[in-house]
C-alpha cells in the first residue's frame, strides 16, 4: 500500500511482521511493541515498531528512541492519544526517525498530525486518498500550539479565547487595507 510522505504517495518500503514470522536479512519490517520488548536483537537494523492505540511504551526503557520507524495506529479517528506519543517522542525523546500514522486517518486529521511531529501516513479512506492524489490538503488558520520544532514566529498560537478575538478582530480590521 502506498503511503503519503512529503506531499506525494510513495511505495512503502516497510512490511508488518507477524509475531511467529521470522525476518529477512536486510528488510525493512515492523513488529509489535511486545516482540520489540522480547527481542532485543531486533533492535539493530531495519526494524520498526507498530503501537496500537492505548499501547503505551517506555520509550527509554525500550529502546524505541533508535528504531528507525514507529507506526502509531488509530483505530478511531477520534482517539487522540496518538497525537500525544509523537509530540512526545519528538519533544522530549528527540526521536528522529520516521512516525507514521495508520488506520482511520482522515484528510483533516493530517495537518493537526504534521504538526505533532508525524511524517507519513498509510491511508485507507477513500475520500482522503483521492484528495490527496488531486494535491489538496487543507490548511489550519489558527492553532493552540506550536508546531513541532517550529517556533511562534511561523506559527499563530492562540492562549486564550479574548486571543482568539483579538487575533480574529485585527484580521477584520486589516481586511479594508490594500
Amino acid at each position: 500500500m502506498p503511503i503519503y510522505r512529503g506531499g506525494a504517495f510513495v511505495d512503502d518500503t516497510w512490511r508488518v511482521l507477524g509475531d511467529d514470522e521470522v525476518a529477512d536479512r536486510g528488510a525493512h519490517v515492523i513488529v509489535s511493541l511486545e516482540r520489540w520488548r522480547s527481542e532485543p536483537q531486533l533492535r539493530t537494523g531495519n526494524v520498526g515498531v507498530i503501537l496500537r492505540a492505548g499501547e503505551e511504551p517506555d520509550v527509554i526503557s525500550d529502546g524505541l528512541v533508535d528504531a528507525p520507524l514507529i507506526v502509531l495506529t488509530f483505530a478511531k479517528f477520534t482517539d487522540g492519544r496518538g497525537y500525544s506519543v509523537a509530540r512526545a517522542l519528538r519533544e522530549r525523546h528527540a526521536f528522529k526517525g520516521e512516525i507514521r500514522a495508520t488506520g482511520d486517518v482522515l484528510l483533516d486529521q493530517i495537518p493537526l498530525m504534521l504538526r505533532c511531529g508525524f511524517d507519513a501516513f498509510e491511508i485507507t479512506h477513500g475520500p482522503t486518498i483521492a484528495a490527496l492524489g488531486r494535491g489538496y490538503l487543507p490548511g489550519l488558520a489558527l492553532s493552540y500550539q506550536r508546531p513541532v520544532g517550529g517556533s511562534r514566529r511561523y506559527s499563530t498560537v492562540v492562549r486564550s479565547s479574548q486571543a482568539s478575538r483579538q487575533v480574529a478582530q485585527e484580521q477584520n480590521d486589516g481586511a479594508g487595507q490594500a
